[in-house]
């Protein structure tokens, strides 16, 4: 469920310009920069206190100054202690956030980099400008680190305005550094004069793009229960509509039904969210919504609604005491399950799993609007003794994909079938029909694919056979094998007299009934 975010500052002399507020006092652009992150990390601790966050500085080189925590006081005061350091060198302080979040997190964990800037790209080697002009005049050895290879968020900071950034080249650097990221981000410039004011509006349009809280209400029949889901779910395209309409999570979540852990299994999802109750009285709000403390592991519902009866803590509880999950309309015809998740011996969490949308996410459960209670049904499903259950539902009509059709997901699957077709060869005549079979099955398979070299590299496998055999063999099985070779040599060319995919390779006839042969 975590979501790091690491902010990248800029701490080039570049960054220490004075800028004139008011005409009397005068702040540097770091100064500005360091205002908008301190209000940044207090909307966090207040509201995004699960969020993981590292703070990194950069010039011409990187430092790690936090560490990924949740102690924000921490992050705020190495903020204060910042030191002005020479030119700005983007590229080597996008391969530390690499380097830092991977050691950390690995790579399947999504995470957002906050870059602070004055958008000065540097001077020579090093700068963006450079980085960006030789991007395809690299060796493997030293790519561009962009894009990373864990899914990423990219913000990019300005502290200076549009008109600035567009007297040089620096914005069209800047969108396509975005650009490289993945693209899923966004660049955010002052509006208007450099000042206090214009820096807290531009990281205020941060925090509504990424860090608002999900506030939701789970509802189940008369019961209800104000939910805060962690981290934020993000809209879902679906790929097969005409005009593809991002589908939001709805916030207002209904319990459509309760169903056993052991028939949904453990399936398919898009992604994963903690569900935390929202606590009412300030009592509570201290516990659950507190901020300046380091918070080292995630409070427990019952932590965020203090001493108050919450139906979220109820259906935790009962959830982990049952070994049941709940189904969860999200929205039109999309679906996803609340569920206990351990977290060690004496911590659990209350989770929650989105599905793909559509109204049966899950094929063996069906359609889930036409799941019901099973006091409804005419008979126990699952039978006096519990010795049975109704899922995998059967589906009505066989599909097309039910039938015995090759697929090699790995390419240990293609190998035993290639192994196979060998194994019959040196077993020729007497697997003759075998052999054919196997033969004909990866034929097609491969014409299906496409896979024109398969063909050719199993012809000259077979060739090779025939060159082996001992003298001992058959003489019929080098016919066989000779005959089978240059009919897969034909299908490889892709000639459609040849290549046909409902054609079958048939044995060579021959006839060696009247041959006798003696050992000597």
């Amino acid at each position: 469920t975590a979501m790091p975010t690491v902010v990248l500052m800029d701490v080039s002399l570049s960054m220490t310009r004075p800028v004139s507020l008011d005409g009397i006092e005068e702040f540097q652009r770091k100064n500005l920069a360091v205002h908008g992150l301190n209000m940044l990390f207090e909307h966090m601790a207040s509201n995004y206190r699960l969020e993981f966050t590292a703070l990194m500085a950069f010039s011409s080189l990187w430092e790690l100054l936090v560490p990924f925590t949740r102690d924000y006081n921490a992050l705020q005061e190495a903020l204060s202690n910042l030191e002005d350091y020479d030119k700005t060198c983007l590229e080597l302080a996008l391969q530390g956030v690499s380097s830092v979040v991977q050691q950390e997190w690995g790579n399947g964990c999504p995470c957002q980099v906050v870059l602070v800037t004055d958008g000065s790209l540097g001077i020579g080697k090093g700068s963006l400008r450079h980085s960006l002009q030789t991007l395809k005049h690299r060796g493997d050895d030293k790519k561009f680190p962009l894009p990373y290879p864990f899914p990423t968020k990219m913000f990019i900071l300005c502290i200076a305005n549009a008109e600035e950034l567009q007297m040089t080249d620096a914005m069209e650097n800047l969108e396509e550094l975005l650009r490289l990221s993945g693209g899923d981000g966004q660049i955010f410039t002052v509006d208007g004069p450099l000042c206090m004011k214009s820096v807290q509006a531009m990281f205020g349009m941060l925090i509504d793009r990424a860090y608002s809280p999900f506030h939701a209400v789970l509802h189940c029949g008369n019961l209800s229960s104000d939910v805060q889901v962690f981290p934020r779910p993000e809209p879902v395209v679906v790929d097969e509509e005409v005009e593809p309409i991002p589908k939001a999570v709805s916030t207002d979540l209904e319990i459509v039904g309760f169903i056993e852990i052991a028939d949904i299994s453990s399936p398919p999802v898009i992604s994963r969210h903690l569900v935390l109750p929202i606590a009412v009285n300030k009592e509570v709000d201290e516990v659950g919504t507190g901020a300046t403390d380091e918070l080292e592991e995630e409070p427990s519902a019952s932590q965020m609604a203090g001493k108050s009866p919450n139906f979220c803590v109820l259906l935790h509880g009962s959830l982990k005491v049952e070994g049941m999950v709940a189904l969860v309309q999200l929205g039109p015809e999309w679906f996803g399950m609340l569920y206990s998740q351990a977290d060690s011996k004496k911590k659990s969490n209350l989770m929650m799993s989105l599905f793909e949308p559509g109204s049966d996410p899950l094929p063996w459960l069906g359609k889930i609007s036409h799941l019901g209670p099973v006091s409804e049904a005419a008979e126990n499903p699952y039978g006096e003794d519990d010795s049975k259950s109704p899922f995998p539902v059967q589906p009505q009509v066989k599909r097309s994909y039910a039938q015995n059709v090759t697929v090699w997901i790995k390419a240990s699957g293609l190998q035993t079938d290639v192994q196979k077709i060998l194994r019959n060869a040196r077993k020729l005549p007497d697997k003759t029909q075998t052999f054919y079979k196997e033969l004909n099955r990866l034929r097609k398979a491969a014409l299906a694919f496409g896979f024109w070299e398969l063909l050719k590299g199993v012809a000259e496998l077979l060739e090779r056979e025939c060159t082996m055999l001992p003298d001992s063999a058959h003489p019929d099985a080098a016919f066989q094998l000779s005959h089978a070779a240059h009919q897969l040599k034909l299908a490889s060319s892709g000639d459609s007299q040849y290549a046909a995919f409902d054609h079958n390779i048939v044995p060579m006839h021959t006839d060696f009934s009247s041959m006798f042969l003696y050992r000597m």
